[in-house]
Parts: structure tokens; C-alpha cells; sequence
């Protein structure tokens, strides 16, 4: 089968497999745009892979004063879960230890509950509201509930639930074979940059590129979860190993949305972005990650991510 080629770099006729996960949308806001990112930061840390860390979380969009229900700068951040229990927990912690603590802070349903897609309710204030001690007050405005919670810079307004929503996908992704890692870090970078300017789309992992990028299972009994030892360059003479001699580094981006087609618009706008820079950054190739098909019921061929957006 003869190469995919896409701005003059090679791009590997396979898929990216990727999953159904619980997700979810927040808005948060605060006095000054500086203590919005401040709470959307500390909520959405230690979240990069739902295995390890419970969920996979990230910053969508940052908001203007008009684009936010309490017209104050916000953060729109994202939650992926395994399911809705999981999701639901998470929230809970997170919102209660990293945004209702952060001065100023208030929290919003980021997905409308008129949204097609909109699931199960999780309760977020209807929870957080016992924190109060009994102090809290419920208001509802424009048919929407919220709570009120004592605290000491005056009170945390935060939504009653928010909705999850069906068909969110999490593990698309892609990898980038380079020959030095400076110029294919660099290369992800801009993979980056292109995939987080597509709306309901966040890469979890740090700066949103992952070089542990890893396989299912492993040699030692238990694991979930090793490293993907076909694609290390440290192994590459080894049997199995999936490098070219001229492959000294691999990262990989992991990007998780609210629906399959957000999935896969931040996939093709990152495989453009970084074909189109890679020729003078050393740039190898461009593949993906998947486990025969078996897993996930997503498949993201980079076949079909070679034309431009319709």
C-alpha cells in the first residue's frame, strides 16, 4: 500500500482509536480574568489520564465578560470521566476543593439544557451547598437553580447540576515521529495550537503533548497500562520496534471532546498544522495509536483527515 503523503511528510494509513467517556462542561467565573484562569487551572490539574488520575479535565475556552451568564471574565473548562458516577465524583472534588476555595469564584453549566446531546444531571451545588452548614440558599433564575453558600469573601453562587453529554469521546490522537527532539517538540506544539482552536476539544496531558505514550497491558502482572516500547527510540533495535534508523524521538498529543466530530476536526486541523511545519523541523512521519480496534468503538482514520475542513 503505497504512503499517505500530506504537505511532503508521510503520514501512516491507520486510525487513532478512541472511546466513549462521561463528559461534562463547566463555565467559571470570577472578579478579574487572572482568578477565573486561577480556578480553572487548579481544577482542571493532576488530570491528564482518567487510569491515574480519576478524569481527564482541561481549559476550552477562555470567556469574555459578555460571553459568561454573570458578565465577568470565566473559563469554560471540560471533565471526562469513565462514566457518570466517576464524572460526578470528580466534579464534586474538584469543584468543592479547587473553585468554591479560589476568591471571588462562581460556577455555571457549560453545556446548555436545551443542547440535543444533553444527558444525566450531575449535582453540583445541590451538593455543595452542605458545606454552608445549613446557611445556603437555593434562588432560581430564568428557570435555572442555583445555590448560594456562605463564605468568607460573601457568597459562592454555584449551579444546582449540570448536564452531562452523550457521545463524548476521549483518546484521539496523534504521534510524531522526528529525528532531534527540540524541532519534534516543536512540531507538537503546533499540533497543539491547531487542535485547541476547535471548540469542545481539550488535550489533558502537560502543555498537551505526552512522550510516555503507552500500550495495553504489560510483562508485569496487574498492569494496566506500559510504555509503548514499539515506538521508544531507545528500543528501536529491538524485534517489534515500529522506527526507522533516523527516528530518534516520538510525542503524541491526546485529545478528548464532547463529541466525535470535535474529535476529529482538532485531529485534522493538528495533522495539517504540523505536516505543514515539519518539513524543516525534521519530521519523519505522523501515525497513531490503536490496539487492533478492539477496544475503542472510534476510529479516526488519517486517511480520512488528509483533505482540508468542509
Amino acid at each position: 500500500m503505497p504512503d499517505l503523503i500530506l504537505h511532503g511528510i508521510r503520514v501512516e494509513d491507520t486510525f487513532a482509536e478512541a472511546f466513549d467517556m462521561a463528559g461534562t462542561a463547566l463555565v467559571l467565573t470570577a472578579g478579574t480574568a487572572e482568578w477565573a484562569m486561577i480556578a480553572a487551572v487548579t481544577m482542571t490539574g493532576f488530570a491528564t489520564s482518567v487510569i491515574g488520575c480519576g478524569a481527564e479535565a482541561g481549559i476550552d475556552a477562555v470567556l469574555s465578560p459578555d460571553e459568561t451568564p454573570d458578565g465577568r471574565p470565566g473559563v469554560r473548562v471540560l471533565l471526562f470521566g469513565f462514566d457518570a458516577g466517576g464524572l460526578k465524583d470528580q466534579l464534586l472534588r474538584r469543584v468543592g476543593q479547587c473553585v468554591l476555595t479560589s476568591p471571588g469564584s462562581a460556577v455555571y453549566a457549560g453545556i446548555s439544557w436545551d443542547d440535543p446531546h444533553a444527558g444525566k444531571a450531575l449535582k453540583l451545588g445541590g451538593a455543595i451547598r452542605y458545606f454552608g452548614d445549613g446557611f445556603s440558599v437555593a434562588k432560581r433564575v430564568a428557570g435555572r437553580r442555583y445555590w448560594r453558600t456562605p463564605v468568607m469573601d460573601g457568597e459562592f453562587l454555584c449551579e444546582h447540576s449540570v448536564p452531562t453529554i452523550e457521545g463524548a469521546v476521549g483518546g484521539g490522537n496523534l504521534l510524531f515521529l522526528g529525528r532531534r527532539f527540540p524541532d519534534t517538540l516543536r512540531v507538537a506544539e503546533i499540533a497543539v495550537a491547531a487542535a485547541r482552536s476547535v471548540p469542545d476539544v481539550i488535550l489533558p496531558f502537560p502543555g498537551g503533548v505526552v512522550r510516555s505514550g503507552s500500550k495495553v497491558g504489560g510483562r508485569t502482572k496487574g498492569m494496566m497500562a506500559s510504555t509503548n516500547d514499539a515506538y521508544c527510540p531507545t528500543l528501536k533495535g529491538r524485534a517489534g520496534s515500529a522506527l526507522p534508523p533516523e527516528v530518534d524521538v516520538v510525542l503524541e498529543i491526546v485529545i478528548d471532546g464532547l463529541s466525535a466530530g470535535a474529535v476529529a476536526a482538532a485531529m485534522r486541523a493538528a495533522l495539517h498544522a504540523s505536516t505543514e511545519a515539519g518539513a524543516e523541523l525534521g519530521l519523519v512521519a505522523v501515525t497513531a495509536g490503536n490496539y487492533g480496534g478492539n477496544l475503542g468503538r472510534h476510529h479516526f482514520h488519517l486517511r480520512d483527515l488528509l483533505g482540508a475542513a468542509a
